[in-house]
């Protein structure tokens, strides 16, 4: 394989596969490796964060991809998620697989090509071999090192000095990668490091290192614009009012969009981000519906139009975010629907979020 081009071995189909399953991610690392396997057996994908990979995940299992979603129970209570109460991490955990289900339009589940698997980290961990994996990626891996994977967590360097199962998350998620056995390892850009940490142990080891795919984070709705990497800036579920949560109906949409931060000519304000990396790859145009008294229907297939149309004054700031949330409102309206059959969840799951 040529150096210089890591696809060199492809012919033009295996590019352009390629090229489809990766094609709404912010960063691909290491596709040299999935390009050497693409002619053999299936590849395989494990997430380990969930939410924001639904698109990545039917666009590999639409390329005869089987998919693992890892349901990380253990690792959400190192992280201190839900008091760490297990009872409560397997109520997400449900959430989550019902979630993805939805979204994905209940594609087949099983371990063959295109289908789509559910694990879970107490099911992966069940081994003494999982364990001796987690020691051999921690053996010879400074404090320091880890600490500067903390991040991962939606930590900063210093939080976890009081807690040593923290130093152990970045081996965790090598170690789940390295057992599942898979070509491709996806989350957004906030688990880059857990992804690099991991490729760094399978260097030392000459263990198989997967390639890495990370898709973009999303602000929260309350953002104040702009790119962060702190932790406490990113879409979480910790605050419903500061987020999107996939089971809201439409009218929750335009009442939390309403409210949403919206900074004049600025693309990465929250209402632009959800218009450029959901509503605009999903359905290819925004349409805003202004009231007849101050103006037409109008659709915009560009984000920078749209931008600029709100900037010039020819779109409201308001029919700009009403625009968004409908258009939000439509490609989430299958998991709306999904939950309106499974009430039972969907009121555990708010009493957890504190939508309620």
């Amino acid at each position: 394989m040529s150096d210089k081009d890591p696809l060199s071995s492809l012919d033009e189909e295996g590019r352009s596969r390629i090229s489809r399953m990766f094609s709404g991610c912010a960063e691909v690392v290491g596709v040299e490796h999935v390009a050497s396997v693409m002619s053999g057996a299936p590849s395989h994908s494990g997430d380990d964060q969930l939410v924001a990979t639904h698109d990545e995940a039917r666009d590999m299992l639409d390329e005869g991809v089987n998919v693992i979603i890892l349901l990380a129970d253990w690792h959400a209570w190192v992280n201190d998620k839900f008091d760490r109460d297990m009872a409560k991490i397997a109520i997400a955990g449900e959430y989550l697989t019902e979630t993805f289900r939805a979204l994905l339009g209940n594609p087949p589940e099983g371990e063959e090509a295109g289908q789509l698997r559910f694990l879970s980290a107490s099911e992966l961990m069940d081994s003494g071999k999982y364990w001796e994996r987690v020691l051999r990626c921690s053996k010879n891996m400074s404090l320091s090192r880890v600490r500067r994977t903390l991040s991962i967590m939606g930590r900063d360097e210093d939080s976890s000095d009081h807690d040593l199962a923290a130093f152990y998350y970045p081996a965790l998620q090598a170690a789940d990668i390295f057992e599942l056995k898979v070509d491709i390892a996806f989350g957004g850009m906030d688990q880059r490091k857990a992804h690099m940490y991991m490729r760094e142990v399978a260097d030392r080891y000459d263990w198989t290192k997967a390639t890495c795919i990370h898709t973009p984070m999303m602000s929260g709705l309350k953002g104040t614009g702009g790119r962060m990497d702190s932790f406490d800036h990113k879409m979480s579920k910790s605050d419903p009012g500061n987020s999107i949560l996939l089971d809201d109906d439409h009218d929750s949409l335009r009442t939390k969009l309403k409210g949403a931060f919206l900074e004049v000519g600025n693309p990465s304000s929250p209402i632009f981000e959800i218009a450029q990396f959901i509503v605009l790859p999903k359905l290819g145009s925004i349409t805003v519906s202004p009231d007849p008294k101050y103006g037409e229907p109008s659709t915009w297939d560009g984000l920078q139009d749209f931008v600029d149309a709100v900037s010039d004054g020819s779109i409201h700031p308001l029919d700009a975010k009403m625009a968004v949330a409908d258009g939000l409102a439509e490609i989430l309206d299958p998991v709306s629907q999904h939950f309106s059959q499974k009430p039972e969840l969907l009121e555990a799951i708010n009493r957890l979020t504190g939508s309620q």
